[in-house]
């Protein structure tokens, strides 16, 4: 079975052409504006193909269920909490799984700047997957303008109030791509420096850090010195003197012992380190009361 439309509960709204032109005659409308908005709850069999593709942008969100998303040949699955953009005259399909039928907040835009807040939801590019509070957040946004277009259709401002509140709903879900990029940065860099406390007691390259993180030497590099503020080499060199510090405090090891401990083959240059970065040579370091 294959259903377009007619699930129970659902919402849906699709403007009229005369609003449309009064939304456009505005200047802070034409720049984003919704053309159709629903909500299909539970839509089994749902399914919609457009071979030649349509005008509009086309976002869908999934709350709960399953389905896929065909765009331009090339198939996605979404997911719970996952968000997709279709970009316009683009031919695509979407349909949702039997098992699981999805529950979507979906919408139609168009405007001047449509294809900038495509691209900023990676627009044919894949799904968004949302936390928890973005969800929350974008269905309050979802009901706020749906609500805005609904009880208050004969309102002019009311309708340019309900576009903005969809850009802002899109603009806020902009981050979620930044905020993934920030996530996978940080998992490179904390896999990085666990190798280097695993490896204190040893010398690690570039290239073996590198390694283990498997990213490029100078992404590996790029990240370090964007988010640390050193080089990986530089953050290492630091653990090191960090545990010579330790050491320093808490054994009588001598600081020969330390520097070899650590993996320095050349006392004058564990010495000239260590004053550079803790600002006082290793013998007056442990000469200094502590705590």
């Amino acid at each position: 079975m294959k259903k377009i439309e007619g699930f129970e509960s659902e919402k849906i709204i699709v403007l009229p052409t005369y609003q449309l032109e009064q939304i456009v005659a505005h200047p802070l409308g034409r720049m984003l504006y919704v053309t159709d908005i629903g909500f299909f709850p539970r839509a089994r069999y749902h399914y919609r193909e457009r071979p030649e593709g349509c005008d509009t942008f086309i976002l869908i969100y999934c709350a709960t269920g399953q389905g896929k998303v065909s765009i331009g040949g090339v198939s996605h699955g979404l997911n719970e909490r996952q968000l997709i953009v279709i970009p316009a005259d683009t031919p695509h399909s979407y349909w949702t799984e039997t098992e699981h039928p999805w529950t979507i907040y979906w919408l139609h835009f168009k405007g001047e700047r449509a294809e900038n807040y495509s691209a900023l939801l990676k627009g044919g590019a894949g799904p968004l997957t949302l936390g928890a509070q973005d969800s929350e957040k974008f269905i309050a946004l979802f009901h706020q303008c749906y609500d805005l277009l609904s009880a208050s259709a004969y309102s002019a401002s009311h309708r340019i109030l309900a576009m903005q509140t969809a850009a802002y709903a899109m603009s806020l879900l902009s981050i979620v791509p930044e905020r993934e990029d920030e996530e996978r940065a940080k998992s490179y860099i904390e896999s990085a420096i666990h190798l280097m406390n695993l490896k204190l007691e040893e010398t690690l390259t570039l290239d073996e850090i590198a390694r283990y993180t498997q990213i490029s030497r100078q992404h590996l590099n790029h990240l370090f010195k964007s988010s640390v503020g050193f080089s990986p080499i530089d953050y290492y060199l630091r653990l090191k003197i960090r545990r010579a510090s330790q050491l320093l405090d808490l054994t009588t090891l001598s600081i020969k012992e330390i520097c070899h401990e650590l993996g320095f083959k050349d006392p004058y240059y564990f010495s000239r380190l260590f004053r550079k970065i803790m600002g006082v040579a290793p013998s007056e370091y442990r000469k200094k009361l502590k705590g």
